[in-house]
């Protein structure tokens, strides 16, 4: 299975974002599940590419070329996929993914996987939607979703394929199952 999983390339000032991220690449290689994500060598992005390599998995980066001309391509990827620009990079992360990761992050972050909630909602995509909920980092998200659906603009059954982990266990379980929820 691909997983493509959405962070920063930065690592944040929590040193359990590196702890968190390096369990959770650890996984997707020893698992015999392969990465997708956004390409670079920095930060918690790169932490992950290198723990998913370090276990013996496949990582695959998709990067604009703009970010490779700054230096930011991790240079010992399984495969490097180039594209013009951002919105490119997206559909090719959603193209390549059987299961989609976010994992505590910035602006960028939110914007794909926001995308991939969409299309999941939309019923355009029939994949687990996931946010790792490390600590709490997607309450204010989750409030969200749920103020959407009081307010009549969602509904529980559009927004049934979006799951809040709060776990690694949690991530397993539901990816393994290729659940759209969990139970």
């Amino acid at each position: 299975m691909n997983i493509t999983v959405y962070l920063g390339a930065s690592t944040g000032n929590d040193p359990v974002l590196g702890t968190a991220v390096r369990e959770l690449g650890s996984w997707i290689g020893k698992s015999g599940h392969s990465l997708v994500y956004g390409g670079s060598k920095t930060g918690l992005m790169g932490e992950l590419a290198e723990s998913v390599l370090n276990a013996g998995g496949k990582v695959t980066g998709v990067e604009p070329q703009f970010f490779i001309d700054e230096g930011f391509a991790y240079d010992d990827l399984t495969e490097l996929i180039v594209t013009k620009d951002m919105a490119e990079r997206k559909t090719k992360m959603i193209e390549l993914g059987d299961a989609f990761i976010a994992f505590p992050g910035g602006t960028g972050t939110l914007e794909e996987i926001a995308e991939v909630m969409a299309k999941v909602s939309l019923g355009q995509l029939d994949a687990p939607c996931i946010l790792y909920n490390l600590n709490g980092y997607y309450e204010p998200l989750r409030a969200l979703l749920e103020t959407m659906i009081k307010k009549g603009l969602s509904t529980a059954n559009r927004q049934k394929g979006i799951c809040f982990a709060a776990s690694l266990q949690e991530i397993q379980y539901i990816t393994e199952n290729r659940l759209l929820t969990l139970p």
